[in-house]
Order: structure tokens, then sequence, then C-alpha cells
């Protein structure tokens, strides 16, 4: 199948991927949502959908649901999947605090990727920073048991603050981090972000919990 690049469908062909969020706030059903009673993944801010796009295509044993605040990566990312005919995935645009904490159900997931998030350092934007204590009591709340959180960034202080964070979530044990594998392509990354932030020489600080209980 040959797939054009920089091209996107039309919004009728990458409506199968959309999903629009509950409202007023539901929790999502993921078996209608996709058809099927397959375990679900989630990722939280997933820019141009590499990491669900390498994920679909080599576990389509599983089903992919991520959320992204800019509608135009939404639309990018269906774009990619739609070229390829890939049926495990769904797309929500909106804003991921939100969005986890009112549309996602509790032990739904058994995993979540949360990859790269802007550390908003100044003081006046800090209050739009992903990682808090009540979003990294969200990301337990919605993990099954045994279900596990995968962190990257490539800010060694914000790392320590995520990971400070899930500390405190007795529902969660940190394990040792996946380690970093050498990419055979060029798609063959994390996300493009970690593809920018390698080939500059930065360092990738990742994290692995497993919800116990």
């Amino acid at each position: 199948m040959t797939v054009r690049r920089g091209v996107r469908l039309p919004l009728e062909q990458l409506a199968p991927y959309l999903l629009n969020l509950p409202d007023p706030p539901a929790p999502i059903d993921f078996a209608l949502v996709f058809g099927n009673a397959r375990p679900v993944e989630m990722e939280i801010g997933f820019g141009k959908g590499l990491f669900l796009l390498n994920s679909a295509l080599s576990r389509p044993d599983v089903n992919f649901f991520g959320f992204e605040i800019e509608r135009k990566y939404q639309l990018f990312t269906a774009t990619r999947m739609a070229k390829r005919g890939l049926t495990n995935v769904r797309l929500a645009c909106g804003d991921a605090r939100a969005t986890l904490r009112d549309h996602i159900g509790t032990d739904s997931v058994q995993a979540l990727h949360v990859y790269f998030p802007d550390p908003w350092w100044k003081t006046r934007h800090r209050k739009r920073r992903l990682w808090t204590s009540e979003f990294a009591v969200e990301c337990a709340r919605v993990l099954r048991p045994g279900g596990l959180l995968h962190t990257a960034t490539d800010v060694e202080e914000y790392s320590r603050i995520i990971v400070g964070h899930l500390a405190k979530q007795l529902q969660l044990r940190e394990l040792p981090p996946p380690g970093e594998k050498t990419p055979e392509h060029d798609l063959d990354f994390l996300t493009n972000f970690e593809r920018k932030s390698r080939q500059a020489g930065r360092v990738i600080f990742r994290s692995l919990h497993q919800k116990t209980s």
C-alpha cells in the first residue's frame, strides 16, 4: 500500500477515528467505542501520533486511545491511521487533566503513556503543567491492577517532579525503566519529540510504574 505523506484526508474518512467526548461528562465505554473487549492503552498528549502509529501496527490485539489538546494534531494523526487502514485507534481532543478525570473509568486501562509534556517553567504558566499531585492520583485510579504507567521527558528536573508525585501514590510501585533502543530507521522512535531530542544529543529520563492493587 502506498501512503502519501503530508496530505490530510477529508473529514468523512477520518470520522471513524475521531471520538467526541460525552457531554455531560461520563466514562467512555471502550467496548462500545472499539466494538470489542480488547485491552486498552492510552496516550496522553500524542502530538503527531508516532507512538500510536507504531503501537497500533505492531499490536493489533490491543486498542489504543489517545487525547491531545490541539485539534490539528488530532486530524494529522487520524490521517496517518486512516491511510493505513488501522482499526484499533481512537482519538479525542481536549484537556488531558479534565479528560482523565471526567471520561476515563476507574480500573479501565492496562497502560498509560505520557511522553514529553511541556514543563511550563514560568510561574505564570505553572497552572498549565500536566503533572500535578491531582493528575498523579487520576493516573493511579484509571489503571487496572497490574497496569503500567510509562513516562519520558528530556528535562531532568521535571523527571524528578514526575517521579516525586508518583511516589506518593501507594497503589503504584516503581519499576526499572525500559532501556533505550537503537532506532533502525527514521520512524523507529518512541515519539517525534524523542527523535528530535536524541538527535540533538539530549538525555531522556524515563520512568515505569505498576499499579499493585
